[in-house]
């Protein structure tokens, strides 16, 4: 037995409340079983209770064990003295107030379904499998199921949104510095994004805006503080930008990251940070103002021509500064886009969006759904309990679902793990 499963019971009345009684034989009928308490004190809140039909307003906390109060210090603590019944799996001793008045105690184990507790037990003694539910997900009603989804896609979009947050904060606001960060970032990949947002972050965006007008102004800014300046090629292309980049230096005061922080190793040629720094400035050459063309655009269409962009020219014919390449012309991807619209866009447009007090998910919903599945070794899984993934809504969903639920054994708190339970 869990205290969290006590918890769960008493939240949704999940046991016998006809004829129900306190260790000492009082009547007790819940009219409110109170909220939940998610910081400190106790776990249920503001309950309505009648006990021997007189009503009572007040909290209620939950233990497996009544001794576990004199555990806790909760006699010392007046956060406690509002408790008006104390609910537990098993009765050991009895509580008092400080007027040395007892406190109702309910104890639970003779009043939940044997059938409530064998579910729970075989939910969570499969600890070796990949998902407790793993053998039942597929079974879980699909209106249950698809409202679930929808749940954890914004939730998912929360944290993305907090995060983002903190850098609009530490950006002074400034919504379009925050943006070009972010996108760095991802640009970044995997392998070179804490490198990417470094560089990113070690100008002002000003000057980037300054030189976006000139390409080749704003490639020797861009690969300059990327510290991807400091050799000496033969190339006539990289001389002209290093010495372009000298000017800039001395004229805004830069100092660019250290050289060797960006990794070219283990990369596809495509994904080089040579060939994504140079579409990162291509991006913000076409676009002077980026973020408020993001925030007019709605469709996945609009955003798939706001960011049809490729390489400078050099790059259509080279990798790296040193050798050169048969010609190919290296445009954004759709693929890359669509990370670029999950990771970035989408939640920026939506914490944007909520900073005018516009709280609207409806814009966030329909782009991702328009955006093809993701593909990793989380949604594979998935797919072979039969949970199919059509959209990137549906494969970002079901992360938020391993990572945050699954994985840390928070069964009680999913729809799926709920109804498996109840039964």
């Amino acid at each position: 037995m869990r205290e969290n499963l006590l918890h769960f019971v008493w939240k949704l009345k999940l046991f016998l409340t006809i004829d129900l009684k306190s260790v000492n034989g009082e009547v007790i009928e819940i009219i409110s079983a109170g909220t939940d308490n998610l910081n400190s004190g106790p776990d249920f809140l503001n309950a309505k209770l009648k006990i021997n039909n007189q009503l009572w307003a007040g909290n209620v906390e939950i233990h497996l064990n009544s001794s576990d109060w004199y555990v806790h210090n909760h006699e010392s603590d007046e956060n406690y003295d509002s408790v008006i019944l104390h609910v537990v799996w098993e009765h050991t001793v009895d509580v008092f107030r400080k007027t040395n008045e007892p406190i109702a105690t309910l104890e639970l184990k003779n009043y939940i379904p044997k059938e409530l507790l064998n579910n729970y037990e075989q939910l969570f003694s499969k600890n070796k499998n990949w998902i407790n539910c793993e053998k039942d997900i597929a079974g879980i009603a699909s209106f249950i199921f698809n409202n679930w989804l929808e749940r954890l896609y914004v939730e998912r979009l929360e944290i993305k949104s907090e995060q983002i947050q903190n850098i609009v904060t530490k950006l002074n606001n400034n919504w379009e510095a925050a943006l070009f960060v972010l996108l760095a970032k991802n640009f970044g990949l995997k392998t070179n994004s804490e490198a990417f947002m470094n560089f990113a972050n070690s100008f002002d965006f000003s000057i980037a805006r300054k030189v976006s007008n000139n390409l080749e102004q704003l490639e020797a800014l861009i690969f300059g503080q990327a510290g991807m300046l400091s050799n000496d090629y033969e190339s006539q292309y990289y001389k002209k930008l290093k010495k372009e980049y000298n000017y800039l230096r001395v004229k805004f005061e830069l100092t660019p990251i250290s050289n060797g922080q960006i990794q070219f190793f283990r990369l596809r040629p495509n994904n080089f940070p040579t060939i994504r720094l140079s579409q990162l400035a291509m991006v913000y050459h076409k676009h002077q103002n980026l973020f408020s063309k993001i925030i007019e655009t709605e469709t996945i269409k609009e955003f798939y021509e706001l960011f049809d962009v490729a390489t400078s020219n050099y790059w259509e014919t080279h990798y790296t500064f040193e050798t050169s390449s048969k010609k190919s012309v290296k445009k954004l991807t759709k693929s890359f886009i669509d990370l670029l619209l999950i990771n970035t866009i989408i939640p920026l447009k939506f914490l944007y969006l909520k900073s005018l007090g516009k709280n609207d998910l409806s814009s966030a919903l329909t782009i991702i759904a328009h955006i093809k599945p993701e593909k990793n070794a989380i949604i594979s899984k998935f797919n072979e309990l039969k949970i199919k993934s059509n959209t990137a809504f549906e494969t970002q969903a079901l992360l938020q679902l391993k990572n945050e639920y699954c994985n840390k054994q928070l069964c009680l708190r999913c729809a799926v793990g709920k109804e498996l339970i109840k039964g």
